[in-house]
C-alpha cells in the first residue's frame, strides 16, 4: 500500500475533526447560550429569627423567587419568619433545592431539545427502516454517521445527550440531594431507545458515539481491513472493568467532595469547543484519535451511560442474532465486526455478551443472510457447528 494511501485517514481525520470544531463554534453563537452552571448556595446567610423578606435582601434573591420557594399567597407573607418553615438547616435545604432546580431549568433551551427529540426519533426509525431494507452499506453507513454527529452535535449542540442525563443525574443529587425530573424522564426515554431497538441511541444518535464510530470507519477499506496500522479489539473483560471502575470513582468522588470529574474531560464539549480547557482539549484529542484503531473507546471504556445501556440491552426487543439453519459458519462477520461482540453472539460460548451498537457490519458481509436485526430470541448453535471451520474464510 503506497504512502498516501496510508497518510489518508489521518488527513480525513484531521479535516473532519476541524470542521466539526469550527461548525460548532459557528453553531453556539448562533444559538447563544445559556449558563449551565449551578448557582453558588454555599453561602447562603440564614438566621432563625429572619423573615422571608430579610432573607431575600440578605441574600439577593428577588420575591418572585421567594414567593416560588414559600409558596407565598400575599405580599403580606414576606414578613414570615423562617421559623415558621423550621430551623435554619432545613429552610438552607428548601431554599437550595428551590434554587437549583430553578438553575437547572433556566439552563435549558426547552424548544431546542423538544426539537432535538422528535428529530431523533425520525432519525433513527428512517435508520431501522434502511435495517430492514438492507441498506446499510460502508458507504452509507459513514453518511448516516456523518449526517446524524451534523445534527444532534454541531446544529443541535451537545446537550442534552445520553451521557448527561446519567452523570449530570448522579452528580446533581451528589452535590445537592435534588433530582431533576426532566433529566430523569430523558434518561427513561433513551433507555426505552435501547429497550426496544438494542442500542440505537448509542449506534444512531449518539453525538459522540457517532463521532468515533465514523472515525474507525475511516481508517477502514471496504474489505473491512485497517489502513493505518491495526485496529485492536480489547477484550470486553479489561473494558467493561475500566468501565465499573471509573464509574465507582466518579460516584465517590461526587458523593464525597461534590466534584464531577467527568466535566473537565467531556467529549461532548468537541461540540462546544470554546468551553473546552487544556486537559478537556488533550483528553478528547486523545480520545478521538485512538477511535482510529478502536472501535468506541470513550464508550467502551468511560461512558456511563454505555454501561447502563449495556444491562438495558440484555432485554432489548430488536437485536442482533444469527439463523444457524443457514449459516456456513465461515466466520466473515466475527471477523468484520469492529469490537468481539459479533463473535460472543455468533459462538455462545460464553456467557457474557459486549455491547453491540447495532452496526449492522455483521449484516452486511454475511454470505448467506443469516445474520438479522429482528425479535428473533437468540439461540444456541448447534453442537460442532464451528469445529473444522477456518474464521475469516
Amino acid at each position: 500500500m503506497q504512502k498516501s494511501s496510508k497518510s489518508k485517514p489521518v488527513l480525513l481525520f484531521l479535516t473532519l475533526t476541524a470542521l466539526i470544531i469550527v461548525l460548532s463554534i459557528i453553531s453556539g453563537k448562533i444559538w447563544g447560550g445559556k449558563t449551565e452552571s449551578l448557582p453558588d448556595i454555599s453561602e447562603l446567610k440564614i438566621t432563625r429569627d429572619m423573615s422571608i423578606k430579610e432573607l431575600g435582601s440578605s441574600n439577593d434573591l428577588p420575591t418572585p423567587v421567594l414567593k416560588e420557594i414559600f409558596s407565598l399567597q400575599s405580599p403580606s407573607d414576606l414578613n414570615k419568619k423562617l421559623s415558621e418553615f423550621g430551623t435554619p438547616e432545613e429552610v438552607k435545604s428548601l431554599v437550595t433545592k428551590k434554587l437549583v432546580l430553578a438553575a437547572e431549568h433556566g439552563s435549558k433551551n426547552w424548544k431546542k431539545i423538544l426539537v432535538k427529540f422528535l428529530l431523533w426519533f425520525a432519525f433513527l426509525l428512517s435508520v431501522y427502516f434502511m435495517f430492514k431494507k438492507r441498506k446499510i452499506t460502508q458507504a452509507s453507513r459513514k453518511i448516516t454517521l456523518f449526517i446524524s454527529l451534523l445534527i444532534f452535535g454541531v446544529i443541535l449542540g451537545s446537550d442534552p445527550g445520553p451521557m448527561g442525563t446519567v452523570k449530570d443525574a448522579i452528580h446533581l443529587f451528589a452535590s445537592t440531594g435534588v433530582i431533576f425530573p426532566p433529566r430523569m424522564i430523558a434518561l427513561l426515554v433513551f433507555l426505552l431507545m435501547v429497550f426496544f431497538a438494542n442500542k440505537f441511541i448509542c449506534a444512531w444518535g449518539c453525538q459522540v458515539g457517532t463521532l468515533q464510530d465514523l472515525i474507525f470507519r475511516l481508517n477502514r477499506t471496504d474489505k473491512m481491513k485497517a489502513v493505518l496500522l491495526k485496529q485492536v479489539k480489547v477484550p470486553f473483560i479489561i473494558s467493561n472493568s475500566i468501565r465499573i471502575i471509573f464509574l465507582i470513582i466518579f460516584t465517590v468522588t461526587a458523593f464525597a467532595i461534590g466534584t464531577d470529574i467527568i466535566e473537565p474531560i467531556d467529549p461532548f464539549r468537541i461540540y462546544k469547543p470554546l468551553h473546552l480547557g487544556a486537559i478537556g482539549i488533550i483528553f478528547i484529542g486523545v480520545i478521538l484519535a485512538s477511535s482510529l484503531f478502536i472501535y468506541r473507546p470513550w464508550c467502551h471504556f468511560f461512558c456511563p451511560f454505555g454501561l447502563v445501556g449495556w444491562l438495558v440491552e440484555k432485554i432489548s426487543r430488536k437485536r442482533i442474532s444469527v439463523n444457524y439453519s443457514t449459516c456456513v459458519a465461515c466466520g466473515k462477520c466475527e471477523t468484520a465486526c469492529p469490537s468481539t461482540v459479533m463473535g460472543a453472539i455468533l459462538k455462545r460460548d460464553k456467557k457474557t455478551i459486549p455491547d453491540c451498537f447495532s452496526c449492522y457490519t455483521c449484516r452486511e458481509v454475511c454470505p448467506t443472510d443469516s445474520i438479522s436485526f429482528s425479535g428473533i430470541k437468540r439461540s444456541i448453535p448447534p453442537e460442532g457447528h464451528f469445529e473444522n471451520r477456518k474464521v475469516g474464510s
